[in-house]
């Protein structure tokens, strides 16, 4: 073949639009016009909302639906970008871990009234009069409902990378942004994918608290799903609640097909083992845009962007390497950083202190203290009863990838399914049958919670090695053999990940669990969360500041005595390579 031959056939062989361009452009145009038109409603004034107040009526729900979605991806995007350096900096810095980690586990068990109530004011007043101000805070509150079960799976993730895999990147030279790119993020990407999937659907569940927005004596109702339920259930309007029902259910198989499904398929490469996989996940959107011609030829330059980006030499600072005998820190420097963080934590202490001593007793803290108690009986039974049922379902589940593309749209329902639509039913059968409230509201707290657990051990299966699989197989290992001896060790940092999450999630459901209602029939069971739910419908910021210091104390108490120590085991123990 002569030159200009090949010249001929290169021109002739140039991407050109097929019918699979056609289909891909309509649905990129069409969530694009939808994503300008739901943007549009963020800039109008407060007043708007007033003119034009939330309504039952099933024929707004799609605008309803379009809006709440928007704010859980724009929270998503958030979370991920928090995810990528908070985890970073807490999995790579020793220093910085001993700051990030036990603040995590604070800030997972901030009640979401905790953030709204203090951080409102400031979002309402860098948008004075607009719309835009009241959609920041829900979104921001969105966002801690989405972030944390996050943060700790990628730490989780990058804490666990097998040491052949280190000792590859280091006889290759690679900086430590390439072996970020090249390593830590490929090997934590399927447990990180899974738990946004557990991240968006858990929004749905607080979604009904920060679409109403309350400052003062005024309140600002956005339009949504969430308000949509919260109206529904002031109006004892069932069938409100069945639109809202079907609603959520058609808006979480939407963005499953068009935008997680694809992920996860398209993730299966980033699978560590050293055989394939028997059935790796599929996608009919991500099989569409591949068999595209044009629009595959466009993103060639965001692909060369990428390889360029990924393959910069930029070494991380000292204080982030791994730490060898070589290069251990100072003792010097670490004196100086355990001084730094008592005189912050001690003068925290202090202010919290003098602002509660002004208004509180010791007996009202001993009362908070008492309901924090009873709260955290309820956390450990309800986590020891999910962690029974769903072990075994996750692993049965994610060995089977096919099984997990159909139960994977189900699960995210489930998980989305706010405790608020449960009221109806409970409320009813506790009063019908005179059931103890203190008991029969509990499970409340685990219905969207129990799912992390799912998710990360879905997650955990889904990401075992088929190497290993195989060679338990040949080494005719089964029955409780197999589960202790193999699946479990495997899971162990993913189970840890999803209980660590769900007991936090389960302090801050909390507060919506223990006081339901449904009309004019309320029913209160006793402990933190009612607590705090109180205390912040009466604008008692002392008794809430209070009772958020008690369940941060306690769950940071719970982490430290218990999930620290399984996670630690699990890293030196049960770490793959």
């Amino acid at each position: 073949m002569t030159l200009q031959d090949l010249r001929i056939a290169v021109v002739t062989q140039a991407p050109r639009p097929n019918i699979w361009d056609v289909v891909a452009l309509i649905l990129v145009v069409g969530a694009m016009v939808l994503i300008v038109y739901g943007g549009e409603q963020t800039t109008l004034p407060l007043s708007s909302l007033d003119i034009a107040p939330l309504s039952l009526d099933p024929s707004y729900l799609p605008l309803y639906a379009l809006r709440t979605t928007m704010r859980m991806l724009l929270a998503i995007i958030c979370s991920i970008i928090f995810t990528f350096i908070y985890a970073t900096l807490a999995a790579k810095s020793r220093r910085a871990e001993m700051v990030l980690i036990p603040l995590l586990d604070i800030l997972q068990s901030v009640p979401i009234l905790g953030f709204l109530t203090f951080t409102v004011v400031f979002f309402m007043n860098l948008f004075p009069g607009n719309v835009m101000g009241a959609e920041l805070a829900c979104v921001f509150a969105i966002f801690t409902s989405q972030a944390w079960n996050m943060t700790f799976s990628m730490y989780q993730s990058i804490r666990n990378v097998p040491k052949d895999l280190e000792e590859a990147t280091q006889s290759f030279h690679l900086s430590g942004w390439q072996r970020f790119w090249r390593l830590d993020v490929p090997f934590a990407m399927p447990g990180l994918i899974w738990n946004t999937m557990m991240s968006m659907s858990g929004g749905w569940f607080f979604v009904v608290a920060s679409e109403a927005i309350t400052v003062g004596s005024t309140t600002v109702t956005l339009p949504g799903v969430g308000s949509y339920v919260a109206l529904g259930i002031e109006k004892q309007n069932l069938a409100a609640i069945g639109y809202a029902i079907l609603t959520m259910l058609l808006v979480i198989i939407a963005y499953d097909q068009l935008l997680f499904r694809p992920i996860v398929a398209w993730a299966d490469k980033f699978r560590f083992e050293q055989t394939a996989s028997g059935d790796p996940p599929t996608s009919w959107m991500l099989d569409l845009f591949r068999r595209t011609r044009a629009l595959r030829a466009l993103t060639l330059p965001f692909a060369a962007l990428n390889r360029a980006f990924s393959n910069l030499r930029i070494n991380w600072p000292a204080s982030l390497r791994p730490t060898t005998k070589a290069g251990a820190p100072s003792r010097l420097v670490d004196a100086i950083w355990f001084v730094l963080i008592a005189v912050g934590t001690g003068y925290a202490g202090y202010r919290t202190y003098e602002y509660l001593s002004a208004s509180l007793a010791p007996s009202d803290v001993l009362a908070a203290i008492g309901y924090g108690l009873l709260t955290l009986a309820r956390v450990i039974v309800l986590i020891a009863l999910a962690t029974l049922i769903w072990v075994p379902v996750g692993v049965w589940i994610g060995l089977r990838p096919k099984l997990a593309e159909r139960i994977q749209p189900l699960a995210q329902f489930l998980a989305a399914f706010p405790a608020n639509l449960a009221f109806p039913i409970f409320v009813y059968l506790i009063v019908h049958f005179r059931l103890n409230a203190n008991i029969w509201l509990s499970p409340l707290m685990i219905l969207g919670t129990q799912w992390y657990i799912l998710f990360n051990v879905i997650a955990g299966a889904s990401a075992f090695p088929t190497d290993l699989r195989e060679a338990a197989s040949s080494l005719h290992l089964n029955g409780w053999r197999w589960w202790i001896k193999v699946v479990l060790p495997g899971i162990f940092p993913y189970y840890i990940t999803g209980a660590i999450t769900a007991s936090g999630g389960s302090w801050n459901a909390s507060i919506v669990a223990e006081v339901a209602s449904w009309g004019s029939t309320h029913l209160t069971a006793a402990g933190l969360g009612a607590y705090i739910a109180k205390a912040t419908e009466a604008g008692d910021f002392a008794r809430v500041v209070l009772g958020i210091s008690v369940m941060c104390i306690l769950v940071t108490l719970f982490n430290r005595l218990l999930w620290r120590p399984l996670y630690a085991f699990g890293e030196r123990r049960l770490r793959l390579g």
